[in-house]
């Protein structure tokens, strides 16, 4: 069974940067896409960002121009930083994973979550 572990929660300060990490273990065959979403309390779910097939990259808008992430299939690995930390950052970060089965088909996995609280 595929298990990701997430670490890097915590209290930070709007306008400071901040960085998670997440690794999957298990039976793991090709990565299709590996990265963060995150969700508030009252909201929906939402994408941070991810690396997909081919290293695109997708992200949402919330973050537009205040992130970096980087993929590496051979540890199972992604981290994120967020940088320019707004209050409106806070909330619970969740690792997802896809994972490509037989003839292209793939899988779901998502992380327990970890709380990051941005205080102003």
């Amino acid at each position: 069974q595929v298990q990701l572990v997430e670490s890097g929660g915590g209290l930070v300060q709007a306008g400071g940067s901040h960085a998670l990490s997440c690794t999957a273990s298990g039976d793991i065959g090709s990565i299709d896409a590996m990265g963060w979403y995150r969700q508030a309390p009252g909201k929906q779910r939402e994408l941070v960002a991810e690396i997909a097939s081919g290293g695109r990259t997708n992200s949402g808008a919330a973050v537009k121009g205040r992130f970096a992430i980087s993929r590496d299939d051979v540890r199972d690995t992604v981290s994120l930083t967020l940088s320019r930390l707004k209050p409106e950052d806070t909330g619970v970060y969740y690792c997802h994973l896809v994972v490509r089965a037989l003839r292209g088909d793939t899988m779901d996995y998502w992380g327990t979550g970890t709380l990051v609280t941005v205080s102003s």
